[in-house]
């Protein structure tokens, strides 16, 4: 009679291979695709970041300012220029017939307090929606920055909430001096990019204005990036056109003369809002502010709708990194860093040798209870579990998922559950013998009744895992990764490949018939039911 064919060994001796291939990278520091580890285990990059929630709110109302006088201009509603005084909005109807236009307008945003007075309005927020704006500016900043080291390129960086406004970020990785000084910049350069209008008719004299004049004709004096000589100053308009939030992409390039620049792309509404005003200031400068300086102020040749440049003293890296800072957004405030230090890998040297021996300690008295107690039963599953560490460190090699030290104590924490699967899985096939099946039918009964027990313990502790995952940060998800990771490749080495390696020895199994050896388990008690419900004599008369 032909043989089956063992898929289940099969199954087992290819996720084998693979994961030892995949390992070698990781294990022996060869080239290839490696676990990244994580600040506790490699040392790394320690930034605590202050943000400035009260130029949040001086940018939020700027913004403000921008969108109600593109839409009073939009609908032809006539009012005075809109102007920002310290933490208000101010402008003035020239006819109050259009009054409910506007009020309809101010309709649309929410936590406003409006005050008319003989047609002049006054624009703040309340004092329930500036804590709602502070806290939209930490949460604004946390994501900025996790986006801004994603599109860098950087493994698993952690980006934390500490305090009422203060950020944590930890970047794994030994990095040179120049590096960090990088890094720090990408992640704290607020890249509040604005399109702002030049005050042409009072542009002339602004080294001899005072900001309080600029103030009083609602404009503000900002120098240039680069030494513009006599002219490194610009009066412009205080309420932007446009600012960088309706940017969609953004690349470095190069101009006709080589140069490094920065190409963008506006979405619908900025093109739209841009277009418009460009077309009516044609032969007018628009000046290009990126943090408060002033790049590039280039005449208004024709109307522009959804592309720009910006130009400057770049080099390929700033470039780049104005462009990663650009299309991950702004940050909503400047950020001062309060606190900067480089993590040693010495710590992450001693937790990877105390996590080493507490792997290595507890594998090797797993394999010595199970050999003693299991006998060849106990090789098959100390084989298995080899295979369940291999496959864990095969897969995050892999993807280059990052290992920290809550994820090496999950890899531990694997070890005893892969185990326990085994010594289930043990247990209810010497039960099966006891009752005097056959040892092939006490197999397929074990993993039978056994699977369902592992199912269930399994899945139960996968769906915490995955919780932890999606609720938890950082260390939390370093540990729930490794877990889930653990809790798969033990379903598969356990359930389906010990059960192919048992099918394969079958044969052998069965001549012998020596069960101590190859289960522990003396073949005097066969036949003998240790149940409460069936005596042995009950059993002999059946």
């Amino acid at each position: 009679m032909k043989k089956a064919f063992n898929y289940r060994l099969w199954t087992l001796i290819l996720v084998a291979i693979i994961g030892v291939v995949l390992s070698i990278p990781s294990v022996f520091d060869t080239p290839g695709r490696k676990v990244t580890l994580g600040l506790d285990l490699q040392g790394g990059l320690n930034l605590l970041l202050e943000v400035k929630t009260n130029e949040a709110i001086k940018a939020r109302l700027s913004s403000l300012a921008s969108s109600i006088a593109y839409e009073t201009n939009d609908k032809k509603i006539l009012i005075d220029s809109v102007r920002i005084a310290e933490d208000r909005i101010v402008f003035e109807m020239f006819d109050r017939k259009e009054k409910p236009q506007i009020e309809q307008i101010l309709s649309k945003y929410e936590g406003l307090s409006v005050v008319e007075q003989n047609n002049v309005f006054s624009i703040a927020f309340t004092q329930e929606e500036i804590p709602k704006i502070e806290e939209d500016a930490i949460n604004q900043a946390i994501s900025t920055i996790r986006k801004r080291l994603d599109i860098f390129g950087l493994q698993e960086p952690s980006v934390t909430k500490r305090g009422k406004q203060n950020i944590l970020v930890e970047v794994p990785g030994k990095n040179t001096p120049e590096e960090e000084e990088r890094l720090r910049a990408l992640i704290s350069k607020p890249s509040h990019l604005q399109f702002m209008a030049v005050d042409e008719d009072r542009n002339a004299r602004v080294n001899l204005m005072s900001e309080s004049e600029a103030e009083s004709y609602g404009d503000v004096i900002l120098p240039f990036a680069q030494d513009e000589g006599e002219g490194a100053l610009l009066l412009v308009k205080k309420v932007p056109i446009l600012d960088g939030s309706a940017i969609s992409s953004a690349s470095p390039a190069r101009d006709n003369n080589g140069k490094y620049v920065v190409n963008f792309t506006l979405n619908s509404d900025g093109a739209q809002q841009f277009g418009n005003f460009t077309s009516k200031n044609i032969g007018k400068r628009l000046a290009i502010v990126l943090d408060g300086k002033v790049y590039s102020a280039p005449v208004v040749r024709a109307r522009i709708s959804d592309s720009g440049q910006i130009s400057g003293n770049f080099d390929k890296n700033s470039a780049a990194d104005l462009s990663i800072t650009l299309k991950s957004g702004a940050l909503p405030a400047s950020m001062e860093v309060i606190e900067k230090r480089g993590v040693g890998p010495s710590l992450g040297a001693d937790s990877i040798k105390a996590s080493l021996i507490a792997l290595v300690s507890g594998f090797v008295m797993v394999v010595v209870f199970m050999v003693l107690y299991y006998n060849i039963a106990g090789l098959i599953a100390v084989g298995a579990l080899f295979v369940n560490i291999v496959l864990i460190i095969a897969v995050m090699s892999l993807f280059g998922a990052t290992l920290t030290l809550p994820g090496m104590a999950g890899i531990v924490l694997t070890v005893g559950m892969a185990v326990d699967a085994n010594i289930i899985i043990n247990e209810r096939i010497r039960e099966a013998l006891r009752l005097g099946n056959t040892i092939a039918k006490s197999i397929e009964i074990g993993y039978a009744n056994a699977s369902r027990a592992i199912f269930d313990s399994n899945i139960t502790t996968l769906l915490a895992a995955l919780l932890l995952y999606a609720n938890g940060t950082g260390a939390i998800q370093g540990f729930a990764i490794t877990l889930s990771l653990g809790i798969i490749a033990s379903i598969l080495t356990a359930i389906v490949g010990t059960h192919g390696i048992y099918l394969a020895l079958l044969s052998k199994v069965s001549k012998t018939k020596n069960l101590h050896l190859w289960f522990g388990i003396s073949n005097d008690s066969i036949g003998i039911d240790q149940s409460p419900k069936l005596s042995h004599k009950k059993i002999k008369e059946k």
